[in-house]
């Protein structure tokens, strides 16, 4: 929402403004003079789209290190047709900028006439690989609404940081694949398949024109507004894929732009080592827990049995009058969403790293077993297949010879 404290300084065209678009890349950018030529150039190389038109939407706020002046020498150079906004708001935060990139991204869409447009989204301190968007689309068009990317450092940044730093996250990482994969085998998802990840990032997600309308576009938090995005294509039942093969090369600085970001985040565990795990990276028998009530949910919400609360809420700890509201919600993701805000059970109490070794080890047990469990029934299935071909070939052989 435009304030007496916001200027509209500039928006140009770079390119053919009118060309069909098939997807637009939004970039919120703030003082990134030393690194938007790198994420531009990595834009600008896109590979096998096609005939798919690419455009990107630079929205620059409150720059005052001369990144304006960096991108209006790049963009006679390059291939891809660029717009810039500049604009000066002293209430600006990440999100905000995030959001106003968005819009304006899905605006060109629509100005465009594109029925199907795809609306991306990353970082001005990011490089996307070559196959980047092409991946993106190709995720869309086999049938889902959205899709969120990995990230990884910067190999030179990465190279400054504390190896207890690096030590830290290797644990992290490895229990939070575990405990990812062991979702997915008790909760499998069609469209969002193991291997899959848990990482939501701006720095790479990619949505349909019409879902990110449909869920109110993306909300204007000062932090973790990606989340909070991702959070609400899945409470309106959007198929999100979290697709493990498409990752961006990010900053891994110190001195980040967004207050509460990444970048915090990094400087925080390096001044404070024990400092809390994300949320998500919960006592193994916690998540157990969480992932089978998830699986109940969806049993009972696909069943109709959701209304008969005596099979749900009482062990969940919610309240009957909350359990009925939740009952009549929209959505399957709206009601696993308000079933774990709701229960005292389901609330997550992360980790402390010295905690993760112990939680990694209990972890790879149970998957192994999880593991060897689908093997068995994998083999008995097959089995059975073909027992009855067998059985099918030896009864066609008799009729044949009678």
């Amino acid at each position: 929402m435009l304030t007496e404290t916001e200027v509209v300084a500039s928006s140009v065209d770079q390119g053919m403004p009118n060309q069909a678009l098939r997807a637009v890349v939004a970039v919120p950018v703030f003082n990134e003079a030393e690194r938007i030529a790198y994420c531009l150039h990595a834009l600008d190389g896109q590979e096998g789209l096609g005939g798919s038109g690419l455009g990107v939407l630079l929205f620059l706020n409150n720059c005052t290190d001369g990144t304006a002046h960096v991108v209006a020498a790049l963009q006679t150079s390059l291939r891809r047709p660029v717009r810039v906004i500049e604009r000066a708001y002293a209430e600006a935060n990440a999100g905000w900028a995030r959001r106003e990139a968005m819009e304006a991204a899905a605006a060109w869409l629509e100005e465009s006439g594109t029925q199907d447009g795809v609306i991306l989204t990353t970082d001005a301190d990011s490089r996307v690989p070559e196959d980047w968007v092409a991946r993106n689309l190709a995720a869309i068009t086999d049938g889902v609404d959205a899709v969120a990317g990995r990230i990884a450092l910067d190999e030179a940044d990465a190279a400054r940081l504390p190896a207890s730093l690096h030590a830290r996250g290797a644990l992290e990482g490895a229990y939070e694949a575990l405990l990812t994969e062991l979702e997915a085998r008790i909760n499998p998802v069609v469209h969002d398949p193991w291997p899959r990840h848990w990482t939501t990032s701006g720095a790479t997600l990619a949505v349909r024109l019409g879902t990110y309308r449909q869920v109110g576009g993306m909300p204007p938090l000062a932090v973790g507004e990606d989340k909070a995005f991702v959070s609400s294509l899945l409470s309106s039942d959007a198929r999100v894929r979290h697709d493990p093969d498409i990752v961006v090369v990010t900053s891994g600085r110190l001195d980040g732009r967004a207050p509460g970001g990444a970048a915090d985040t990094m400087k925080l565990r390096c001044q404070v080592p024990e400092s809390p795990c994300d949320p998500r990276l919960e006592p193994l028998p916690r998540a157990l827990f969480r992932f089978a009530w998830r699986r109940r949910i969806i049993d009972l919400h696909a069943s109709g049995r959701l209304g008969r609360k005596a099979l749900w809420a009482p062990w969940l700890g919610i309240r009957t009058d909350t359990a009925r509201t939740i009952a009549h919600l929209p959505t399957l993701g709206a009601v696993l969403a308000a079933t774990e805000a709701a229960s005292p059970m389901l609330r997550y109490r992360p980790l402390r790293p010295a905690e993760l070794p112990r939680q990694i080890l209990h972890a790879r047990a149970v998957l192994g077993l999880l593991r060897s469990t689908s093997a068995v029934l994998g083999r008995s299935r097959r089995s059975k297949v073909v027992a009855v071909e067998d059985a099918s070939q030896t009864s066609a052989e008799r009729t044949g010879h009678a």
